[in-house]
């Protein structure tokens, strides 16, 4: 019995969270191989071969990884799978497409968005936006698995390095192609992995008053977010979605201004280490897991707090 976890990397170094995926799967007690999917990766693979508790790394070398759709990665899971019996991937848009088309093929179980494995195995993932958290256990032989990252606690530990075993890598599924690519330049932290948060929801009101919170967001080193209600209001674009239907974050501290709390939206930051409250309603759901909440005016207390933070970071 062994389990096969698809490595997050940017071609260069690994991603952070591949060390929280490693420790969920040793987390199950089986052998761990790491996948390792890209273009001209071989520092990659070198460096997962390294980490504690990696038996074996895969690598598969070609130019559809550098922009890989699902339907060729469940090809390359299906290819892979008579030899492991768990797989597990960030919960991420890729991998929630390629992994449920995986199982199907193999017969296999298909569990998402995981956010602890306890002993059997048996795995927690939430429902209904995160209100109640399931504990399952799979029936299948194979089980495929995606993880929310941040709920897991990162492997520690360096080895001598294990074998490398290239790969060869399947054809192209050619019946879907990226036609293009939109992206959004900014020098802020990646929303997914920023350890510091500043979000508005509707209660900003325009997207000129976005400007505020962005000036805060700067100031402290942190990404922008914004609520469904924001982005469909045309206040934030779709890229800094946080929520059910948007991006999960894990950071240190959430700023939530004009945020009413509905849950799906706090189904993406209940991983959040203190979550801070700034909304004119008392009764806004967002009060009821709020770490620090203020009753006030956004507009009053963004510039107030803009004005105090340096004051406040230097006497730190």
């Amino acid at each position: 019995m062994t389990t096969l976890v698809i490595a997050e990397h940017d071609g260069t170094q690994l991603d952070p969270s591949t060390l929280n995926l490693l420790g969920a799967a040793l987390q199950i007690g089986d052998p761990v191989h790491l996948l390792v999917l890209g273009q001209d990766c071989a520092v990659v693979a070198q460096a997962a071969a390294a980490l504690a508790g990696v038996s074996q790394v895969l690598l598969a070398q070609h130019p559809q990884w550098a922009l890989p759709s699902a339907e060729t990665l469940a090809l390359q899971i299906g290819v892979l799978m008579p030899d492991y019996d768990t797989l597990l991937a960030a919960h991420r848009v890729l991998h929630r497409g390629a992994l449920p088309r995986a199982a199907a093929r193999l017969q296999a179980a298909y569990l998402s968005d995981v956010v602890a494995i306890e002993a059997g195995p048996r795995f927690l993932r939430p429902l209904y936006a995160g209100s109640v958290l399931a504990c399952v256990e799979a029936q299948a032989d194979k089980t495929l698995l995606t993880l929310r990252p941040a709920g897991f606690a990162a492997a520690t530990g360096t080895q001598l390095a294990c074998p490398v075993v290239t790969l060869d890598s399947v054809s192209a599924d050619s019946r879907s192609q990226l036609e293009s690519r939109e992206s959004i330049d900014s020098g802020r932290p990646d929303l997914s992995r920023a350890r510091v948060v500043v979000a508005a929801g509707r209660g900003v009101g325009a997207r000129e008053h976005m400007a505020l919170v962005e000036q805060l967001a700067d100031q402290l080193g942190a990404a922008v977010g914004a609520s469904r209600a924001a982005v469909d209001a045309g206040f934030a674009p779709n890229a800094i979605q946080v929520g059910q239907t948007g991006k999960t974050v894990a950071p240190d501290v959430y700023f939530a201004f004009g945020i009413s709390g509905a849950i799906q939206h706090l189904a993406g930051i209940k991983d959040a280490g203190v979550i801070v409250a700034v909304n004119k309603d008392p009764d806004a759901p967002i009060f009821s897991v709020a770490d620090l909440g203020l009753v006030g005016d956004l507009f009053e207390v963004l510039p107030a707090l803009s004005a105090g933070l340096p004051r406040a970071a230097t006497g730190a």
